[in-house]
C-alpha cells in the first residue's frame, strides 16, 4: 500500500468523511490505511460470494430435473479436494500481507515527537504532558438540563468537553493509555485509535494529524453507570498555534503555584472558604451526593450529618484527598487545589445543619498531604 496519500483525502473534514453506511475513512495516514484495508478485505468477500453463488445458481439452473439432467454419481475428486483446499489458502494470505503489514504501522509508536499519558477514571479523562508540566482532566461539558430533557439537544450533545486534548498537526503524537479504577477505552475513530485503558497497565497508540480540526470520540467500554458521559475531544494545531497554547498552559500553571503559595502563607476567611466551597462542591460532588448534602441512599452516603464530617477532620481531608479504594469516592488531589480541598472541606463541615464551626486553611491540607 503506498505511503503516499492523495492530499485531498486530509483535507476532508471529519463531517464530510463520515458515513451512516460504511467505515470512516479518518483524517491520518493511518486511518486512510485502515479504510483501503477495509475496502480490500470487503471487495473480496463480494468477489467470493458472488462466485460462489454465482457457480450454486447456475449449476442448479442448468442441470435442473426439469431439462432431463440426470445426476452425476461418483464419490469423491482428488482434485476438487485439493481445489477448494488450496484456494482458501492462497486467499487467506493475500489477505493476511495488507493486514499485517497495517497492523504494524498502527502498533510503531517509536520515534514520536510527543508522548501524552492518558488516563481513565469515572467518568473523566485524564493527559499529562510528558515534556512538561502540564497535565489535566477533561469532563463532560454538556449541560445537565439538555441531559434532563429540559433544553433541546445539541449537534455535539455529549460530545463537548471543558478542557479538550491538544495536539499538533504533522508531528506524531504516541498515546500511553492506563486506567486507575476500571477498564475503559480511548477511541477517536477519525484516528483509527481505540485502545483499552486498563488499570495497572500501559497500552501505547499513536497518530499523526495532518489537517488542523476538531476530533471527538469516547469512551467505547460499558465502564459504569456514567460511561456515556465520558466523550473525548481532540484539537489538532498547526505547530505555531500549538506552542503558543502550550506557553500559555506553562505560563497559567506557574501563575497558579503563585498563588498556591500565597494562599498557604495566608488564612482565608469563613465566608470567602463557604462561598469558593459551595462553587466547588456543586461543580465536583453534588451530582453524587446531591445539592442538599442527603446522597443517595444505600449509593452515595450523605454528607448531612455524618459521623466522619463532624468528627473527623484528618479522615474528612484524608478521603478528599486519596478517595476510597473500593468505592465511587475518587482522588481529588489532582482535580482541586489545595485551597479548593480546604474550602470543600469548610463548606461541607458547615452546610445543611453540621455547623461545626471548623474552618480548615490550604496550610492544613497541604501539612496533611505532606504527612506533617
Amino acid at each position: 500500500m503506498s505511503m503516499f496519500v492523495s492530499s485531498a483525502v486530509f483535507a476532508q473534514s471529519a463531517e464530510s468523511a463520515r458515513s451512516d453506511l460504511n467505515l470512516r475513512q479518518g483524517v491520518t495516514e493511518i486511518s486512510s490505511q485502515v479504510y483501503d484495508l477495509h475496502m480490500l478485505m470487503f471487495y473480496i468477500c463480494i468477489g467470493i460470494g458472488v462466485l460462489v453463488f454465482g457457480i450454486m445458481f447456475i449449476s442448479m439452473f442448468l442441470h435442473r430435473k426439469s431439462r432431463g439432467v440426470k445426476p452425476a454419481n461418483f464419490h469423491e475428486s482428488v482434485k476438487v479436494e485439493i481445489a477448494w483446499t488450496v484456494a482458501p489458502f492462497v486467499i487467506l494470505v493475500l489477505m493476511a500481507i495488507p493486514a499485517a503489514n497495517t497492523l504494524i504501522a498502527m502498533e510503531d509508536t517509536s520515534e514520536a515527537d510527543l508522548t501524552v499519558l492518558v488516563t481513565g477514571s469515572q467518568w473523566k479523562w485524564h493527559y499529562k504532558y510528558m515534556d512538561s508540566d502540564i497535565e489535566y482532566f477533561s469532563n463532560l461539558a454538556t449541560q445537565r438540563e439538555q441531559i434532563n430533557n429540559k433544553f433541546s439537544k445539541g449537534e455535539n450533545y455529549l460530545l463537548e468537553v471543558d478542557r479538550p486534548l491538544v495536539i499538533p498537526t504533522g508531528q506524531k503524537v504516541r498515546f500511553l493509555i492506563t486506567s486507575d479504577d476500571v477498564i475503559h477505552s480511548w477511541w477517536v475513530p477519525d484516528f483509527a485509535v481505540k485502545k483499552d485503558a486498563n488499570p495497572g497497565f500501559i497500552n501505547e497508540a499513536w497518530t499523526n494529524v495532518v489537517e488542523p480540526g476538531v476530533y471527538r470520540g469516547q469512551c467505547a467500554e460499558l465502564c459504569g453507570k456514567d460511561h456515556g458521559f465520558m466523550p473525548i475531544v481532540v484539537i489538532a494545531k498547526d505547530p505555531a498555534d500549538y506552542n503558543a497554547w502550550k506557553s500559555e498552559k506553562i505560563a497559567a500553571i506557574e501563575e497558579a503555584k503563585a498563588e498556591e503559595e500565597r494562599l498557604l502563607a495566608m488564612n482565608m476567611s469563613m465566608d470567602d472558604l463557604m462561598a469558593n466551597g459551595k462553587k466547588q462542591y456543586l461543580a465536583k460532588c453534588a451530582a453524587c451526593h446531591q445539592p442538599n448534602g442527603e446522597g443517595l441512599p444505600g449509593v452515595f452516603p450523605s454528607i448531612k450529618g455524618s459521623s466522619l464530617v463532624l468528627n473527623d477532620k484528618v479522615g474528612h481531608i484524608d478521603i478528599i484527598l486519596n478517595g476510597r479504594a473500593g468505592t465511587a469516592m475518587q482522588s481529588f488531589s489532582k482535580q482541586l487545589t489545595l485551597s479548593e480541598i480546604a474550602a470543600v472541606v469548610t463548606y461541607t463541615r458547615n452546610a445543611w445543619g453540621n455547623d461545626t464551626g471548623d474552618i480548615i486553611q490550604a496550610k492544613d491540607v497541604f501539612m496533611q498531604a505532606n504527612g506533617k
